[in-house]
């Protein structure tokens, strides 16, 4: 594992693979591009029918080889019991107090996954928590100027999608990443082995489409998004 150091984006998911299959290739474009980005895993992932802790942290690490991440760390939270509880707002705090992000990157608000729904709730109340003076917490203050949420949702719905990102140079790379994870959506699946992946792929390409671009990765905000120039849009 890597040093903590101080990095552009952050990326919180709530289980080993979510940042693979919401955002890998946005993670490829910014790497690519000389930013520092980081992921934080908030849970093991495991249970899983087919998964191990030890084959989940060894998928991980080859997805994270895949991307070109040199900082990803796992705070170790309750897989499926995951809360916004404040000793886990304080864990997620640090994280970003140690790592400080200009931008943060945390799910869609809308999901059928009950981690899912935590773990956004816990990095928007995290990311508060963060600048508080006068306490223990590890790192000095600091608040991420931007949070944007990416879409890793279990639910089949519309987007209220603000932006997207042309991943069409790093899709094969992300394809790649996700793939890494056979435990999750290859072993013991049968005629399913490989859907959520073409699922995935099916996405990208729809979003990908909306840009005319060959694929897409959709993100929202919540907060008032500014751009330098017209010219960054496409």
């Amino acid at each position: 594992m890597a040093k903590w150091s101080e990095v552009e984006y952050l990326v919180l998911a709530p289980h080993p693979d979510d940042a693979e299959l919401g955002m890998g290739g946005t993670i490829v474009k910014l790497l690519r591009r000389g930013r520092r980005v980081a992921v934080v895993d908030l849970t093991s992932g495991e249970p899983t029918p087919f998964g191990t802790p030890s084959k989940r942290r060894r998928e991980t690490a080859a997805a994270s080889a895949v991307l070109g991440l040199a900082q990803r760390y796992n705070l170790g939270l309750p897989n499926r019991q995951l809360r916004a509880t404040l000793p886990a707002r304080v864990k997620v705090a640090e994280a970003i107090r140690l790592l400080r992000p200009r931008v943060l990157f945390i799910p869609y608000w809308r999901d059928a996954h009950p981690d899912h729904l935590a773990a956004t709730e816990l990095a928007v109340r995290a990311r508060f928590h963060a600048k508080l003076t006068k306490t223990r917490m590890k790192g000095e203050p600091h608040y991420p100027a931007r949070v944007l949420y990416y879409y890793c949702t279990h639910l089949r719905t519309t987007a209220d999608v603000t932006f997207v990102v042309d991943i069409s140079e790093e899709f094969a790379t992300k394809v790649r990443a996700v793939e890494c994870y056979r435990s999750q959506f290859y072993e013991g699946r049968g005629r399913q082995a490989g859907a959520v992946v073409e699922y995935v792929a099916n996405a990208n390409r729809f979003w990908g489409n909306q840009i005319n671009r060959a694929y897409g990765e959709p993100f929202a905000v919540q907060e008032t998004l500014g751009v330098a120039t017209p010219e960054s849009i496409v």
